[in-house]
């Protein structure tokens, strides 16, 4: 018995061709896509251009004749409200100050998914307190400073450029390295 849908006699079976690019195709790719994941519409026209380029290259058709489709298709899912910019720049920087990140390593991912930059600097933004609060939470994660197991004198620049790496500002990471872990006790 064979599992997993491998072939017994041992050749490679043989891929599926992609399907003749349509509206309709491209309507239910976004919408399968959105189901899974929330995207921007940069992201959103990026997996679907990548879908048009399989077809296109494995068809022998120009990829340049679906742009107005794609185009089409991702307004059509921001009309709608499936796709906004802004409600997911401000879900993915909370998800990700909640990891700990910098404000600036924050707006670094959201202009890597496509997020326009004043839009990622806008959602990015946050106090002092939050800032501080995310390289605390940095620093746990990463075992430096006040939750090191090592000589704390020793490694003090070390965590000091860890954070800086990490997009906090040098008064940020110095209060949270030289400090006994303020809230929340020090070391584990």
């Amino acid at each position: 018995m064979v599992f997993g849908g491998g072939r017994s006699d041992g050749a490679r079976a043989e891929r599926r061709a992609p399907r003749r690019i349509t509206s309709d195709y491209l309507q239910r790719a976004a919408m399968h896509y959105l189901e899974r994941y929330a995207a921007p519409a940069a992201q959103l026209r990026r997996v679907l251009a990548r879908k048009v380029a399989l077809s296109c290259r494995h068809h022998e058709q120009d990829p340049a004749i679906f742009e107005p489709m794609l185009d089409e298709v991702v307004a059509r899912c921001m009309s709608s409200g499936l796709v906004d910019d802004q409600r997911f720049a401000q879900a993915r920087a909370a998800t990700l100050r909640r990891k700990g990140r910098s404000a600036r390593a924050v707006a670094a991912s959201l202009s890597a998914k496509g997020v326009g930059r004043e839009l990622a600097q806008v959602a990015s933004l946050a106090s002092e307190e939050d800032e501080l609060e995310a390289a605390r939470k940095a620093a746990r994660r990463k075992r430096l400073g006040p939750w090191s197991r090592g000589d704390r004198a020793a490694s003090r620049q070390k965590d000091l450029a860890a954070l800086a790496r990490a997009g906090f500002n040098m008064t940020t990471a110095r209060a949270v390295i030289d400090g006994a872990g303020d809230e929340e006790g020090g070391a584990p």
